[in-house]
């Protein structure tokens, strides 16, 4: 199943509040999005003020989670509390009573 852009964008902060500051191939890997979309990906959330992209070392560029990235990852966290997730999942619907 395909995920919306919104959880692509919810991984990836996911990814950098819980690893901390890191790679691009890191965050690729572990929020499983293909090189190409991350890059966009990455820099919408840097224009919303979500993520920074920093240069270390020789170069390295990394990218970490702002305090306003945490912050929506909390209220997205108490969103999916509130609301009943319907979830369609191989032909089935599970709806909350």
């Amino acid at each position: 199943m395909r995920r919306s852009k919104l959880e692509m964008y919810i991984d990836i902060l996911k990814v950098l509040g819980q690893r901390g500051p890191s790679k691009l191939t890191h965050v690729m890997y572990k929020s499983n999005v293909n090189c190409s979309v991350l890059k966009e990906y990455l820099e919408f959330l840097i224009k919303q003020g979500l993520v920074e992209e920093r240069t270390v070392g020789k170069g390295r560029v990394i990218y970490s989670v702002t305090q306003r990235g945490i912050t929506v990852l909390k209220y997205f966290k108490e969103l999916k509390q509130v609301l009943p997730i319907v979830e369609e999942a191989r032909g089935q619907t599970s709806i909350p009573n």
